[in-house]
């Protein structure tokens, strides 16, 4: 065989074809903007027989070039698997759904019939959810089996379409004698919060076939999580529960635990830093005693897990002859706790499924913070029912006035609209020390100045601390946003343009701050990073900002970071400021 033929041969295996009727183009950093760029990819699609599995993560693609994608994929009728996770960096968000939905399209027209659609990592939000809806409720995924949105932040928007077109797929496949029979099912890091949760539960309540749900950091708390154990009790088969870093409480960890006491499948279990609190693990720990014998990994870490609780949770484990791993860091055991459960689980031949204990948070015998945080519950709910009831009550008095075309409007009187008192302005320091938007716009029209003379741009740590108070309160009211902007403005442009302000060292204190990048000292970081990353974005694209920073900002948020990971939608739009800088 002559050489250029062999040279031909070995191109040809190692092209992107990877088996089982796979076609990979995953990680090659391909930025394809027309049909042209795309023609390559295109030609592959196309002379590809049997084509079952499209990978594409790993690179970027626009809408012009989905499209011409699109139009190829309009002929592989055996399509079952999209990996389509990460393709969609350095995109305006506006550009993501047409590209979805050109896709999605695609594989309508195919008529394929999808078991897995993984979309994550990609910062589409809300309106990304419409871009591929239809295709979720047509016969393409009436087979579907995996659905993968983690990282997309959706939204409570974005999860009720998401649990709309779910619940309406199930209903026109059962229609057909094919009911969807979805497996599993990932959504983390996508700020579903309540309402998202709540929408999604009554989705799951309706599929009924579950195995795996993974809705790790989504900023739930006790009603959303009350509503998805609701829903797990009509998903028998469950193995997998992932609710990491969302907030529990008791009232949540209760809900949970009894219908944990129904599940006789379950494998695994992640509910750390989750605020179970004490009375939630007792509650788990009973439902351990009655049941839950397959399981393998229990994760209750970071929970404010107390020692007596904790002691009790362990006992109950004594029969779980499968249980490979048993994590209780960062909880409140105390030293003497810590000894306690490695004594107990010695005596039943599993002290190797204890994880490390090493963040035990001490032992705290004060029961009262508990019940105060119980109270403190309580509280907001009430003050949550208030609000929705005024609400209710403006509207409906609103819908009144307005039923019969030409009636008079109702003309307030004196002593319907009591006049309030006006508020005082706010100074610098009240602001800076306990920060508010009210407290921004309090402060007045000459907030930006006041904040600039009376902060010392000779100091970094200052100016760092300064930017992160202010940067805290960002908010899309546009009044507040406004303030946030021109007071940042007005401090920045002042620190960058002094000649003893040193701007490499203010990025990284404030990516430091941030979380972004490593100190030897311990720091406690920012909590939520929206209102930073926003402000950032902002401040950049400003004449001010030192352009030569640019880079270093880019650098560091684009690496994988839990926190930046968490904000999804102001990572992405900050990236895309930079990479056009």
């Amino acid at each position: 065989m002559a050489s250029d033929d062999i040279s031909k041969l070995a191109d040809s295996l190692a092209k992107t074809q990877v088996g089982g009727g796979e076609l990979s183009f995953k990680g090659k950093t391909l930025k394809l903007n027309t049909a042209e760029d795309a023609q390559d990819v295109i030609q592959e699609i196309e002379e590809f027989e049997g084509l079952q599995a499209l990978r594409l993560e790993g690179n970027t693609f626009g809408v012009e070039a989905a499209k011409a994608i699109a139009k190829a994929l309009e002929k592989k009728p055996d399509m079952k698997r999209c990996h389509w996770s990460d393709m969609f960096t350095g995109r305006l968000r506006s550009e993501i759904p047409a590209a979805l939905t050109s896709l999605g399209d695609a594989l309508i027209t195919a008529g394929a019939q999808l078991t897995e659609l993984d979309l994550s990592d990609n910062a589409f939000g809300p309106d990304g959810v419409r871009g591929f809806e239809t295709l979720l409720k047509s016969p393409a995924c009436f087979t579907l089996q995996e659905l993968k949105l983690n990282n997309c932040g959706m939204g409570i928007g974005g999860g009720k379409i998401l649990a709309a077109a779910l619940t309406e797929c199930h209903k026109r496949s059962s229609a057909v004698g094919k009911p969807l029979s979805l497996k599993i099912f990932v959504a983390g890091r996508n700020r579903l919060e309540n309402d998202g949760a709540t929408a999604l539960a009554e989705a799951f309540r309706v599929i009924g076939t579950l195995e795996e749900v993974h809705m790790p950091q989504n900023g739930i708390n006790h009603p959303g999580i009350t509503a998805l154990a609701e829903s797990f009790k009509a998903n028998p088969l469950l193995k997998v529960i992932n609710l990491n870093d969302n907030t529990f409480t008791d009232k949540g960890g209760i809900a949970m635990a009894e219908t944990l006491k129904t599940l006789r499948q379950v494998e695994l279990i992640n509910f750390g830093d989750c605020l179970v609190r004490s009375k939630g693990a007792l509650a788990i720990a009973t439902a351990l005693k009655e049941g839950l014998h397959k399981l393998k990994e229990l994760n209750l870490s970071f929970c404010e897990i107390k020692r007596d609780a904790a002691l009790t949770l362990v006992e109950s484990v004594e029969d779980k002859s499968e249980l490979e791993k048993l994590d209780l860091n960062g909880n409140c055991l105390g030293e003497e706790g810590c000894e306690q459960i490695q004594e107990i689980l010695a005596g039943f031949s599993m002290d190797s499924v204890l994880g490390s204990l090493s963040d035990d948070d001490g032992d705290d015998d004060d029961e009262e913070d508990e019940d105060d945080d119980d109270d403190d519950d309580d509280e907001d709910d009430d003050e949550e029912e208030d609000d929705e009831e005024e609400e209710e009550e403006e509207e409906g008095q609103d819908l009144d006035e307005d039923k019969t075309e030409g009636s008079p409007k109702k003309i307030p009187t004196h002593e319907s609209t009591p006049i309030s008192p006006p508020q005082p302005p706010v100074d610098v320091s009240t602001f800076l020390g306990f920060p508010s938007p009210e407290k921004l716009l309090r402060m007045g029209p000459k907030r930006s100045i006041l904040v600039a003379q009376q902060t010392d741009v000779s100091n970094v740590e200052k100016v760092v601390q300064a930017f992160i108070q202010i940067s805290s309160v960002y908010r899309d009211d546009h009044a507040v946003k406004s303030a946030v902007e021109e007071t940042v403005d007005g401090l920045m442009k002042k620190a960058f343009g002094s000649s003893i302000f040193q701007p490499d060292v203010f990025i990284t204190s404030l990516l430091v701050q941030m979380g972004l990048l490593k100190s030897e000292d311990k720091i406690k970081t920012i909590p939520q990073l929206n209102g930073p990353l926003l402000t950032l974005n902002h401040v950049v694209q400003q004449d001010y900002f030192p352009k030569p920073l640019a880079p270093i900002l880019l650098a560091f948020i684009s690496k994988p970071n839990r926190a930046l990971e968490s904000n999804p939608l102001s990572r992405h739009t900050l990236l895309q400021t930079l990479h056009n800088l």
